[in-house]
């Protein structure tokens, strides 16, 4: 159990009773945790298959040949033929399949006619169309929120990283540590990120897995932005070491590393709550934009800049990419500032504060 002191309780009290940021908060959660298993409700293999008498689940197992079911092809079943093959022999065989039962990366050429940018259809199953190469846009959506939303968590925990120890190092120890360190750290926030990244994913060699791809996407954005959470740490940390507890730390022995994380960090905790929302949201903006501009996420990876990308060159044709994307893009941005204002609105320090 987590022991929280009277102040967090009462800060945690108060973000519950702003109503507008807590079911913000809630619904995002949910969303999220539905994406993660987003497998179960968007995905082209069945969830459950009971053939002959033996029940496979293909949607977290391996794959199965379609030679298996009787098909003339080796390579993975295709479950909504399947579906339609049990249906046709009457037998005792069946499958559940998802609610949409297409993957973010399945071309459905299900008419021979068909050049791509489907209109949404309940009947077939594509609920926000389909995009240019007939892949569905609800199930791209998706998984592009999974994937955005992981993105910005991981660069949220990287840059909250790097900023509490500069931060903290320069706050506490000040003098020449903190002159030099702030030199550095106005150098570097110097750099211009946008180009920054646009030349170093430019040469990121296209044989490297998607895996690394993203990874590197991630290193190089938070390489250029962890500085401007410097500061308010430094900031926060520099106020707080001026308080009587700190110099009882001092005076009992604890060490430098002790003071700064045992008691200095859980005091200034309100300033990395309060701007957490908001680094996500940026995180958010950004990655999205980069995906628009070419130098995001590799294709064919699901991702809201891309989907943004097609419906803007295809306005005319595919108008429903476009209402799509930014009615989802809009939705979560909005659930995340509602969340940052409640929690800014919080931990206020100007409402909740001990100091004399």
């Amino acid at each position: 159990m987590i022991k929280l002191n009277p102040l967090t309780t009462k800060k945690l009290r108060r973000f519950r009773s702003i109503k507008r940021g807590y079911w913000s908060f809630i619904f995002l959660v949910l969303l999220y945790s539905l994406s993660l298993l987003g497998e179960l409700f968007v995905n082209k293999r069945a969830l459950i298959v009971s053939y002959q008498g033996e029940f496979f689940f293909p949607t977290y197992g391996e794959q199965i040949s379609g030679k298996f079911f009787g098909f003339d092809y080796e390579y993975e079943t295709n479950y909504r033929d399947l579906q339609k093959k049990f249906e046709k022999e009457n037998s005792n065989d069946w499958l559940l399949m998802p609610i949409v039962p297409f993957g973010p990366y399945e071309m459905d050429y299900a008419k021979e006619s068909s050049t791509g940018f489907s209109p949404p259809s309940f009947s077939s199953g594509h609920f926000c169309g389909t995009d240019k190469t007939e892949r569905d846009v609800f199930a791209r959506l998706l998984y592009g929120f999974r994937i955005a939303m992981t993105f910005s968590l991981g660069y949220l925990l990287l840059t909250y990283l790097i900023a509490i120890c500069a931060g903290s190092i320069m706050g506490y120890f000040g003098g020449r540590t903190d002159m030099l360190g702030l030199r550095l750290v106005e150098i570097w926030a110097n750099v211009p990120f946008l180009y920054m990244v646009i030349i170093l994913v430019s040469v990121m060699p296209s044989w490297w897995g998607t895996g690394w791809q993203v990874s590197s996407l991630l290193l190089i954005m938070v390489l250029f932005s962890w500085t401007g959470m410097t500061y308010y740490i430094r900031a926060a940390v520099y106020k707080e070491k001026a308080r009587d507890y700190v110099s009882a730390a001092k005076v009992i022995g604890a060490s430098s590393a002790r003071i700064i994380f045992r008691h200095l960090l859980p005091n200034v905790i309100s300033t990395l709550v309060t701007f957490a929302p908001f680094t996500i949201a940026a995180a958010v903006s950004s990655i999205t934009a980069l995906d628009f501009l070419g130098y995001g996420l590799p294709p064919p990876t699901p991702s809201w800049g891309e989907l943004l990308k097609q419906g803007v060159n295809n306005l005319r044709i595919a108008p429903w990419i476009v209402i799509s994307s930014v009615s989802i893009l809009v939705l979560t941005l909005t659930l995340v500032t509602f969340v940052g204002e409640a929690v800014r609105e919080a931990f206020d320090p100007k409402k909740f504060s001990t100091y004399e």
